[in-house]
């Protein structure tokens, strides 16, 4: 049973994909602070900002997951890179195997929005220093997504809606179960390194996924398009208007503009995986965000 250890495995994508990584692996989860062992699961304490601790956080390891994100600062950018040099520069020393990263969608263009840039530097970074597999996606769709739950929080609080144009951007979503499968099997040697585009079937619109929400949840919804409401104008309605952090959500808003569509599926040729469509995958999260809040007043 080959080891491999996951660098933010406490996060929303992260917990899921230690879960589906213990199947077939042994499973360390990198954390800044000692932890219990929860169900089998090994804590390795390291700080991917500090690079002396991360000297024993790679002993053994085969193939390490970077799900590391510091998009709730100001100066994440900045961060994530230096985050990113230590991972590499320390997985590479320690002969890690591989690196399975999960970046963003988007094209590689200078319009690319500050985080979906920074989502391409840590891509490069990482892959400057071990082969890595860097998986692309848009909005990951499951219960506890800060991006879905943005989206899902401006459908329940607003019945009309004044918007912004990135309401009509193209975006190709997918679903939590999917972007975790993949991740896992995404360890294998017979996928090479590379990067790879992951998303639903389809693409569609932001307008359109409110519209699929609002449905789901039988709730009206008027959405009224105002051209010159701009991101960061946007951004500050947002915050009023939902519980996502301010910092966060200014920096989600500002990457809405830019198109994210899936360009190729070789990753679905080589690991016989097929995603599934928007609409199930909402229906799904959507099942999920209702039992979690029962759950919550049954408390």
């Amino acid at each position: 049973m080959s080891s491999v250890l996951v660098a933010g495995g406490t996060g929303f994508v992260g917990r899921h994909l230690v879960q589906r990584l213990r199947r077939d692996h042994d499973v360390a989860v990198m954390s800044r602070t000692p932890a219990d062992t929860v169900d089998g699961v090994r804590t390795v304490v390291a700080d991917a900002s500090d690079a002396s601790s991360m000297q024993h956080a790679f002993d053994g390891v085969e193939v390490a997951y970077y799900l590391i994100h510091s998009l709730g600062r100001d100066d994440f950018a900045e961060v994530d890179h230096v985050a990113a040099e230590h991972f590499g520069s320390a997985a590479a020393a320690a002969g890690v195997r591989r690196i399975v990263y999960l970046g963003g969608l988007g094209g590689t263009d200078e319009a690319l929005s500050p985080h979906l840039r920074s989502r391409r530097e840590v891509e490069q970074v990482l892959s400057g220093h071990v082969d890595t597999v860097a998986l692309r996606a848009a909005i990951v769709v499951g219960q506890g997504s800060l991006s879905w739950e943005l989206l899902c929080q401006l459908v329940e609080r607003l019945p009309v809606m004044v918007t912004p144009r990135w309401v009509d951007t193209v975006t190709q979503p997918i679903a939590l179960v999917d972007v975790v499968e993949y991740l896992a099997l995404a360890a294998d040697p017979a996928v090479p390194a590379g990067h790879y585009d992951v998303g639903a079937p389809e693409a569609t619109t932001y307008r359109a996924m409110m519209r699929t929400v609002a449905d789901l949840l039988r709730r009206p919804l008027l959405i009224i398009p105002v051209p010159l409401l701009t991101p960061r104008l946007s951004s500050r309605w947002i915050r009023f208007v939902t519980d996502v952090d301010t910092t966060v959500a200014a920096a989600l808003v500002e990457s809405l503009g830019n198109p994210v569509e899936v360009t190729e599926r070789r990753l679905e040729a080589l690991t016989g995986h097929r995603p599934m469509a928007f609409l199930d995958a909402a229906a799904s999260a959507l099942a999920t965000r209702l039992d979690d809040a029962a759950d919550a007043i049954a408390v």
